[in-house]
């Protein structure tokens, strides 16, 4: 019995070492590999709390969050490195609606990490990056970003 048990947790273990790594894990548990989008594309919006532009953007972005078509993901990322507990007291202390990038595991984005803020990237279901998209972004910027080819 003790022996079979053994296995069993063995071959968990070797099958859950071979699958790949997501990219990305949010503080909602969706999970990115952007080799595998699946038809999706994910809006990045990178910013900080010491950013007034970033703070004032937020209600954009929820607004965009609860509009969005089912096949767009918008993840937010601290620009400021921060524990995940750190990033929920954030998120609730600035009202933030979407999903937040966790901190640990670090995420990996297939693009270089913003030097100015607030500053957005939209990675389309192909794998291409555009942006970044520099400054505030609004309903109708982000819109346009994702319907255009």
């Amino acid at each position: 019995m003790k022996l079979r048990t053994l296995a069993y947790a063995a071959t968990v273990v070797l099958i859950t070492a071979c699958l790949p790594k997501p990219d990305v894990i949010t503080d909602q548990n969706n999970e990115f590999s952007w080799s595998q989008l699946e038809g999706k594309t994910v809006v990045v919006n990178y910013f900080a709390e010491w950013c007034a532009p970033c703070l004032r953007e937020l209600p954009e972005l929820n607004e965009f969050n609860s509009h969005k078509p089912e096949n767009v993901e918008l993840v937010g990322v601290s620009f400021d490195p921060m524990s995940n507990n750190e990033l929920a007291e954030l998120k609730k202390r600035h009202g933030i609606e979407f999903q937040l990038a966790l901190m640990d595991p670090a995420p990996a984005f297939p693009f270089q990490r913003p030097q100015m803020l607030p500053a957005t990237y939209v990675i389309k279901p192909d794998g291409t990056v555009k942006g970044p998209l520099m400054g505030e972004q609004d309903l109708e910027s982000l819109e346009s970003a994702i319907n255009s080819h």
